[in-house]
């Protein structure tokens, strides 16, 4: 394998054609210098070959462009009479030319490798903390996009997941304080109490004391390490689709963005962030109440992060979510598929922001399934132990099986 060898930037049809410009451009070069008269020498331009190489190139390519400038500067310049020759000072320079672009095209090479290597680390931290979930999976039909307000970014302190259990499917969305390692350490932390205690425990108003629990040992874990995120929080809210029942959901919120209930007949709100958000249990004396609200079967469940809600145009007007999910489902009343709606929001925040984020925006949305057709729903992901969560993104469309930033 040549050393720096990466996939060629340039392709015709699937196959690589870096090495085409480089080539080009030296043959125009030994081309004008032959149709311009001896007043006129630009054989010396060839030293611009292994320069454009080493941008684009491997560095054994970049090389041979190397040699290649230098061999043909000396056959050129030597079919010239010795009163028109270049010289040996313009030879200097090619061949001087060449060994700093081959010098230049390792330092890339390695760049390129270093960031590489860093967006493997980060595609594997976004796997651990968003992990992929099966489609359509524990009873529910969802679809899911995270945008990272960075665009080298592509994990942030947005988190949500699906959790089968013997007592119903949970949810939990939230976003935490914050960016950085930090803040996807604490989203990482929650997400990993979440996927057990949603498991074992009946009840959700204990699933979301575990929470606040495991938010206020990591806050103080942090500080006992010394670190300066130790006052660090995270919004949140928790959602269960019990069994037995085919219009009704739980809703604990932890001062998060209120979800919106998504359906033909119209947009409405659910219960608003009346808690507040985990790690700050302690100073309100009360957790947050647990509240069983209809949901219709034709409803989609919409949660977002601010990043969607504190959107901004150019004027600085916020996104105004509700209004635009109800005039879309008006016109079309399909929109209010899960795939459809997180496709439209989505567009639509980057629409109004002008592609401009300036926080991590997540968009999930998620409804049950009318008819398991078969495959196996809540109870039966539950026995087999399954737990999966989403998969988070940086492009491509959103789907019940896969959700990918923008």
């Amino acid at each position: 394998m040549e050393f720096g060898r990466r996939r060629p930037p340039l392709r015709i049809r699937g196959a690589g054609v870096a090495w085409l410009p480089p080539l080009l451009l030296l043959v125009g070069v030994i081309v004008l210098d032959f149709a311009t008269s001896e007043k006129f020498r630009i054989i010396t331009w060839i030293v611009l070959v292994p320069g454009i190489a080493a941008a684009i190139c491997g560095v054994w390519t970049t090389a041979a462009y190397g040699v290649l400038a230098v061999v043909t500067y000396v056959l050129v310049d030597n079919a010239w009479p010795d009163q028109y020759k270049a010289g040996f000072g313009d030879f200097l320079l090619v061949a001087l030319g060449g060994a700093l672009a081959t010098l230049a095209a390792v330092v890339r090479v390695r760049e390129d490798r270093h960031v590489g290597h860093m967006r493997d680390i980060a595609e594997t931290t976004r796997r651990t903390v968003l992990r992929p979930l099966p489609p359509c999976w524990a009873g529910l039909e969802h679809a899911g996009v995270y945008l990272a307000a960075d665009v080298d970014a592509r994990v942030g302190g947005d988190f949500y997941d699906i959790q089968p259990s013997p007592h119903g499917t949970r949810v939990l969305v939230g976003d935490v304080q914050g960016k950085g390692l930090g803040a996807v350490e604490a989203a990482a932390a929650l997400l990993g109490t979440f996927r057990e205690a949603g498991y074992h425990e009946g009840d959700l108003g204990t699933v979301a004391d575990r929470l606040e629990t495991r938010m206020r040992r990591h806050r103080a874990h942090t500080a006992a390490l010394g670190r300066d995120d130790g006052d660090r929080f995270a919004t949140a809210v928790l959602i269960d689709f019990p069994h037995g029942t085919t219009d009704t959901i739980d809703v604990t919120n932890f001062g998060h963005e209120p979800p919106l209930a998504v359906g033909p007949r119209g947009v409405r709100e659910l219960p608003a962030g009346d808690g507040l958000p985990l790690g700050l249990g302690d100073l309100a004396g009360d957790p947050p109440p647990v509240h069983r609200v209809p949901l219709a079967a034709d409803e989609t469940l919409l949660l977002v992060t601010d990043g969607v809600t504190e959107a901004r145009d150019e004027s600085g007007e916020f996104y105004d979510l509700a209004r635009e999910v109800s005039r879309a489902v008006r016109a079309d009343p399909r929109r209010s598929e899960p795939r459809r709606l997180v496709r439209r929001v989505r567009d639509g925040v980057l629409r109004h922001s002008g592609g401009c984020l300036e926080d991590d925006t997540t968009v999930f949305a998620v409804r049950r399934l009318p008819d398991d057709g078969g495959r196996p729903g809540v109870a039966g992901a539950a026995r087999a132990g399954g737990v999966a969560g989403p998969q988070a993104p940086a492009g491509g469309d959103p789907g019940t099986g896969r959700a990918r930033g923008a």
